[in-house]
């Protein structure tokens, strides 16, 4: 694998930050390395969003170690993590599985896209009866289907005390009213906000037809829309963006531009951080795949400039476009990983988590299609001043594919969830007890 350095940072506390005065960003010019200074001033604050991530510094080199998997089709295959941790098939037998959420009365939902193909054939689904001795749920329950690719699912409790289930679709945001115990809605969805959906063939690069949601502490809604193409310059501003809106759909505006398709969501502590895949007309080694912590009204570049070994480069394709963006004004990504990993989804896990992932990031990496540069087909897990290191592997071996993880979702000290849309599987992984007793 063709790894690359890579940066990391340390947010400031809401109290440095506005004594250092760092609320406003520099630019980074592309013969300009990263450094954990100059990233930590290019953060700026939100009055009432104060960011404090802590990340690890010190924690052990990861030793992984093959802990053995057999799903009900029959197919037997190790997955390598860390000595301390085991894994258990939580749920098999789904199909395109892929993000989850837990609702106001701690119950898992996730989403299922069906297939690869733009359908009308996916679900929501509840997950129930956990039982951590065996790392399994009891009992999977349909709560919504005939849906058009639902990539994503978030929850959100008003101020009036309502509760609210937001589902992204290809072409458009809606919510229904929850209420806890509900094994499907009540009432008729509200939608929120509709988006384009069409795009180029795969023949040509593609179209993204994944939509993200995730609601910050200020009770904003946000939206990753992708691209519709692999490299071009969009019609319709919506494309490659993060939006924002009120959690009613009102006020929608851009939150951030020039991410061609940033999957990954993940508020932390009043900091949006997102994973964001790069163009593949560049070859086998860049762009790089980004993971930036997101600054409001930032262009991140697409499709004008890209990011290969901690220097922000034009695209000749675009040199001559009227317009085009000052790639001196991108700012370099916190962290980086090889062109074609394909990450997707995020976790940050504090004190409270298992000692393997305390103060640190897990990022999904769903991995490319061009299967011999063994790109991603793992999780990567980022701590502060070092690259990337390998966390889960053997979802990808001699050629042969296992699985395409996804998205992963934390339950504190006890363990954390891995979605894979490949074997329709979700992965419980938590301390291993084996040595006791």
């Amino acid at each position: 694998m063709d790894c690359t350095h890579n940066h990391w940072f340390i947010v400031c506390t809401a109290s440095l930050l506005l004594l250092s005065g760092c609320s406003s960003a520099l630019p980074i010019h592309p013969d300009k390395k990263v450094t954990i200074a100059n990233v930590e001033a290019a953060i700026d604050p939100q009055p009432t969003l104060q960011p404090s991530v802590q990340l690890a510094q010190t924690a052990k080199p990861l030793k992984l170690t093959p802990h053995h998997i057999t799903l009900a089709t029959g197919k037997t295959f190790n997955l390598n993590l860390p000595a301390d941790l085991q894994i258990h098939v939580a749920v098999q037998g789904l199909k395109r599985v892929r993000f989850m959420a837990k609702s106001p009365d701690d119950r898992i939902f996730v989403t299922d896209m069906f297939d690869l193909t733009d359908n009308r054939n996916g679900k929501v689904y509840i997950l129930d009866g956990f039982n951590p001795k065996s790392g399994t749920f009891r009992q999977t329950t349909t709560y919504l289907t005939g849906l058009r690719n639902p990539n994503s699912v978030t929850f959100y409790v008003a101020p009036d005390g309502k509760q609210w289930l937001y589902l992204a679709l290809t072409d458009r945001l809606v919510r229904y009213l929850y209420r806890n115990g509900d094994h499907a809605p009540s009432e008729r969805p509200q939608m929120l906000a509709r988006f384009p959906d069409y795009g180029l063939s795969y023949k040509y690069g593609g179209w993204h037809l994944t939509r993200t949601v995730t609601i910050g502490a200020n009770q904003k809604v946000y939206v990753a829309v992708g691209s519709s193409c692999n490299a071009c310059e969009e019609k319709e501003s919506v494309r490659a963006s993060i939006l924002e809106m009120d959690a009613d759909g009102q006020n929608q505006r851009q939150f951030a531009r020039g991410l061609r398709n940033a999957v990954g969501l993940k508020w932390v502590n009043g900091q949006l951080f997102a994973t964001n895949m790069g163009a593949d007309h560049l070859g086998d080694n860049k762009p790089e795949e980004t993971f930036y912590p997101i600054k409001a009204q930032q262009n991140y570049g697409w499709p004008y400039c890209f990011q290969y070994r901690s220097r922000i480069y034009a695209d000749d394709q675009f040199k001559q476009s009227a317009k085009k963006v000052n790639c001196g004004t991108v700012p370099l990504a916190a962290a980086t990983f090889a062109a074609h990993s394909a990450p997707l989804g995020l976790e940050y896990f504090g004190l409270g988590s298992i000692e393997p992932v305390q103060n640190a990031f897990l990022v999904a990496l769903h991995g490319g299609s061009k299967k011999s540069l063994q790109r991603g087909y793992r999780v990567d897990r980022i701590q502060s001043g070092k690259a990337p290191e390998a966390f889960i592997t053997g979802f990808l071996q001699n050629g042969v594919i296992y699985g395409r993880p996804v998205d992963l979702l934390s339950v504190g000290a006890d363990g954390f969830f891995l979605t894979d849309d490949y074997a329709g599987v979700i992965y419980y992984v938590s301390k291993n007890t084996s040595s006791k007793d």
